[in-house]
């Protein structure tokens, strides 16, 4: 398995600044071809590194609810709060959930009619939130940087970090990467089992 390097971080990082640069463009700054920049896209891809290519809208040109931060602390345990996130994400004003370390939830949504209290109400059930603070927003902006950031392929059978001594499988559509061949004929194993057992 090739290596992820100084160059796929470069690319990474021109593509988040526009999703829909031709790699044409990317090559010229990378010093590469533009098929060989194709080709490491596509391995982005294929190593879940890249999941989607997404559309960024400029809100402020659309007819839109009000910009809120809203902060929750969800009583109970991390299944609470992972059920509360849940509920959330599937809102449909909600733009991003962030979970802190004390575990409360920081929303960024856009509600609707103005109405921040009956939206939250809706949203989500009174007793599984201990109180909740909003905060208005006159804006938002995004700028996600790739700085000092090294990639870390997880091994999906023990968790150790994937090196160039590692190996990727392909099960029922879905890759897997493994940091040695021991880990993978352990995780086919594994999994074939599991699938033996289901049926």
């Amino acid at each position: 398995m090739r290596d992820l390097d100084e160059t796929d971080l470069e690319i990474l990082q021109l593509l988040l600044s526009n999703a829909r640069r031709p790699y044409s463009d990317i090559a010229d700054v990378v010093g590469l071809s533009a098929p060989a920049v194709s080709d490491r896209v596509d391995r982005l891809e294929e190593v879940g590194v890249i999941q989607r290519f997404t559309l960024d809208v400029d809100r402020s040109q659309l007819r839109t609810g009000i910009p809120v931060l809203v902060s929750l602390d969800v009583g109970g345990d991390a299944q609470s709060v992972a059920s509360v996130r849940t509920t959330l994400l599937d809102a449909g004003a909600v733009e991003h959930v962030f979970t802190t370390a004390e575990a409360d939830l920081v929303v960024f949504a856009r509600v609707p009619d103005n109405d921040i209290a009956s939206w939250l109400a809706d949203a989500v059930t009174e007793d599984v939130v201990d109180e909740f603070e909003v905060t208005l927003l006159a804006g938002a902006d995004w700028s996600p940087d790739l700085g000092g950031t090294d990639f870390a392929l997880t091994c999906a059978q023990c968790g150790n970090t994937v090196d160039s001594e590692g190996t990727a499988a392909r099960i029922d559509g879905d890759l897997y990467q493994f940091c040695c061949p021991s880990c993978e004929a352990r995780f086919e194993e594994k999994y074939e089992q599991l699938r033996q057992e289901a049926d």
